[in-house]
């Protein structure tokens, strides 16, 4: 009988996690094991975005609550995950794919990442810190393993630029795209966008002016929506 210990044990060992079926393997335990009213504690509905849920563990976890979920992204048990690697298998790019594909792209990154993120929420407090590092490393993994399999030149380097005398900048690329061996966009990950979005702006601004260049940068957000501490009168988050 897998434990909502065995899920975080599994989810903060980034070793596993080295293809895209180790992500569809982890998902479906975690779905798995949530589907099972006798492993939760309850279930949460937001009073204001019905469509966002959270999950309460029992004992075993401390109560702890998740982070909440798109219940219209994240997908059910009958859901097939595994059709991520069988149409990214078939098309060439993104630009191929049809509208529903894109749709369900959508729908099972935003399941494989939240159910690790989720994951990680029954960790103790103590390990918050530590938790949302992997979840951030994992995400990034993530995506740099669904853009190669749509046949894109990319990685995640790290590029010390020497342009201004005297000085040397660290910049990190989650995603460095090329074409023809030359860097053409820069991607940044992150798990949210609270407190990050604006450095993407300023990351292309000090980039392009140091080198010399006009590359794009662009940001990939898994959720925008930040949990609340305040409840309603009724137990509901806000």
């Amino acid at each position: 009988m897998t434990r909502i210990a065995d899920l975080y044990e599994m989810a903060r060992d980034k070793k596993r996690f080295t293809d895209l079926n180790a992500y569809i393997d982890f998902a479906r335990r975690f779905i798995d094991f949530v589907v099972e009213p006798v492993n939760v504690s309850a279930v949460i509905t937001s009073v204001n975005e019905h469509c966002y849920k959270f999950i309460q563990y029992k004992e075993d976890a401390g109560y702890h609550i998740t982070r909440p979920i798109n219940a219209d992204l994240f997908m059910t048990q009958g859901e097939k995950l595994t059709e991520l690697t069988a149409f990214l298998a078939r098309g060439r790019g993104i630009a191929e794919l049809a509208a529903d594909d894109r749709v369900l792209l959508n729908k099972i990154v935003y399941t494989l990442q939240q159910s690790v993120g989720c994951a990680l929420d029954a960790l103790p407090a103590g390990a918050a810190n530590a938790a949302r590092k992997v979840n951030g490393d994992l995400f990034e993994r993530l995506m740099l393993l669904v853009f190669r399999a749509l046949k894109f030149d990319v990685g995640s380097v790290v590029e010390r630029v020497r342009d201004i005398p005297g000085a040397t900048l660290t910049y990190q690329h989650d995603l460095a795209f090329k074409v023809r061996g030359e860097l053409r966009l820069v991607g940044s990950v992150k798990t949210s966008s609270k407190d990050r979005i604006d450095k993407v702006f300023m990351d292309k601004l000090f980039y392009n002016r140091i080198r010399r260049v006009d590359i794009p940068h662009f940001a990939v957000f898994l959720n925008d929506v930040q949990r609340k501490k305040r409840r309603t009168s009724g137990g509901a988050l806000a």
